[in-house]
């Protein structure tokens, strides 16, 4: 099958890999050092789904027409990404996998005569260093559409799950929430420079992880949300976690931690700033904040998240755990 990947990042990257490994024709796109890197010496991929090398087309832009093209840039460059390359996806199934609640209506926007199919993945990944990219957690990937017509997220799933576990999910704005409840775990670690197992074993850091979360559920709530299962994070679960008190609440990212396990996983927003590139927190706590806006919320937590992910892309400088606890105190009161 002939397939392109647009972001051959952390996520793309490890996908694109698994995809060629299985025989199929891959072209990804990639720029600088990372793309020098994979045209030398291949595209490698260590860790949860085994180590191997795959030599993939690879430009900055598509060089042709694929069966299935897969968007998995920052969800601040995705838009552009597919007006770089439109005349290769106009009438073309395209995944975009994003994190966020924006990626199916500004893909749509951009590339209006394609099928888009929104896309979940819940393996935890790292961009180690130009071509290689490394998956710490293996996990399943999902995707639907925003219609009723299902059947182009059927298409994708097949070919996907024919090389990671990938499932077609009817309620795909519910998986988007529940998604991003799980991606609460990404602010703090950019904010202390700590992985996420380790900002989880600070019953100090852990209770505004849980707050955020907390938060995070109580806003897709109010929007009438059904949350979709992802990660063993049900409806009832996250309905559970909306009204709990946070000392019950951090069982939550406990479990998720565990189900993480020892090799440190830093989280896309922290990967991102340790490249020196601007990062998601826009669409993922940011998401949270004009959600919660929406309908006359506040959303405290995940805007103070926010201006310090930020602050930190500004000047370089993370906060100690001291420091980041005494800067949420009044925020987690509630």
């Amino acid at each position: 099958m002939r397939i392109g990947i647009i972001g051959a990042g952390a996520v793309g990257g490890a996908i694109a890999v698994l995809l060629a490994r299985a025989g199929n024709d891959v072209e990804v796109t990639a720029r600088g050092a990372h793309l020098k890197a994979i045209r030398e010496s291949g595209l490698s991929l260590t860790g949860a789904w085994g180590d191997s090398v795959s030599r993939v087309r690879a430009a900055e832009t598509l060089s042709r027409v694929n069966e299935l093209v897969i968007v998995a840039t920052k969800a601040h460059d995705a838009e552009q990404a597919l007006r770089d390359n439109l005349r290769f996806v106009r009438n073309v199934p395209v995944v975009i996998f994003q994190n966020g609640l924006d990626s199916l209506d500004t893909a749509a926007q951009a590339s209006p005569r394609s099928d888009i199919i929104g896309g979940l993945a819940t393996f935890a990944s790292s961009f180690l260093s130009p071509g290689l990219i490394d998956v710490t957690a293996a996990g399943p990937s999902y995707v639907g559409v925003a219609g009723d017509n299902d059947v182009p997220a059927r298409y994708a799933a097949d070919a996907l799950n024919a090389v990671m576990p990938t499932f077609a999910v009817p309620n795909f704005r519910g998986a988007q929430w529940t998604k991003l409840v799980i991606n609460q775990v990404n602010a703090l670690p950019a904010i202390t420079g700590l992985s996420v197992q380790e900002v989880i074993a600070d019953s100090r850091l852990r209770r505004i992880m849980t707050a955020s979360m907390r938060e995070t559920a109580r806003t897709a709530l109010a929007h009438g949300i059904r949350f979709e299962t992802l990660q063993g994070l049900s409806h009832r679960r996250l309905r559970d976690l909306a009204r709990a008190p946070l000392w019950l609440g951090q069982l939550v990212p406990l479990a998720m931690s565990r189900r993480m396990g020892s090799t440190p996983n830093p989280g896309s927003t922290l990967q991102s700033i340790r490249r020196g590139q601007p990062s998601e927190v826009d669409a993922l706590n940011g998401a949270v904040v004009r959600a919660a806006s929406e309908r006359g919320r506040a959303a405290p937590i995940n805007a103070l998240m926010v201006e310090l992910v930020h602050a930190v892309e500004a000047t370089g400088n993370f906060l100690s755990i001291e420091d980041a606890a005494a800067r949420f105190t009044h925020a987690t009161r509630r």
